[in-house]
């Protein structure tokens, strides 16, 4: 047993140590792209005009799957979520509050410096985790309203989003039907990503090293949205000098 137990916390570090390595990795790929959109998905949105569902949606869907920042607040959301029910209604609240601001956002154009938003959602990520890790308990004697910061945050990723959406520096010609279309494909990308974390932590519940453990990758996400917030605020002032 001794024995047994001592490969499977070997097993486990060196996993946080390849996640946290990843990380860094995707983060500082981030950095060099210095938010640049895909040149090839910019052009043909540049290029057409009039109604297009099926691309807008294509590419909210890439957005949110490939959004490691959305992702990562999200994994935060479910960590401690068993119930269906309990996750539908987190669920839900992020995706009305990223949902309004995107589209508000869009349709008046109302663009937030992206490596300011950027640097709120990594903020996101950081407070989640300390939230899973019971710190506000500890700090301020209280637990804050999960649900409102699930809402609040949501608003701010939403802001990401259309800021993202305004730099594709799209046709006003059918403006609202490809809004629409590209929100559908985020919540398509969104219900992939929870997907895919349900039934890896589904897994992972089953061990016994999930509760041994749940501290220490709640470490991992926090140390992940410090650095995202650094390399954002670094993208900002140098983008200023």
């Amino acid at each position: 047993m001794k024995r047994s137990s001592l490969a499977e916390r070997r097993k486990l570090r060196a996993l946080f140590i390849i996640l946290l390595g990843a990380m860094f990795g995707l983060f500082g790929l981030n950095a060099a792209l210095a938010h640049a959109v895909a040149e090839g998905d910019k052009g043909y949105i540049q290029e057409i005009t009039g109604v297009n569902i099926i691309p807008f949606v294509y590419l909210g869907a890439k957005h949110m799957v490939t959004g490691y920042d959305h992702i990562l607040f999200l994994f935060g959301v479910i960590f401690f979520l068993y119930r269906l029910k309990h996750i539908a209604i987190y669920v839900s609240l992020f995706a009305i509050g990223h949902s309004t601001t995107m589209l508000l956002g869009v349709y008046f154009s109302v663009g937030i410096n992206s490596y300011i938003i950027d640097a709120i959602i990594g903020l996101s990520v950081v407070y989640k985790a300390l939230d899973n890790m019971g710190a506000f308990q500890r700090w301020l004697g209280f637990q804050p309203n999960t649900k409102a910061a699930t809402l609040i945050f949501g608003l701010f990723h939403g802001f990401g989003l259309s800021t993202k959406i305004l730099e594709y520096n799209i046709s006003p010609d059918g403006l609202v039907p490809n809004l629409l279309a590209f929100n559908v494909g985020v919540e398509i990308g969104q219900l992939t990503a929870l997907a895919m974390i349900l039934i890896a932590m589904g897994f992972w519940r089953r061990t016994n090293s999930f509760w041994r453990h749940a501290y220490a990758a709640n470490t991992v996400m926090l140390t992940a949205g410090f650095v995202l917030i650094g390399y954002q605020l670094t993208g900002f002032f140098i983008s200023q000098a």
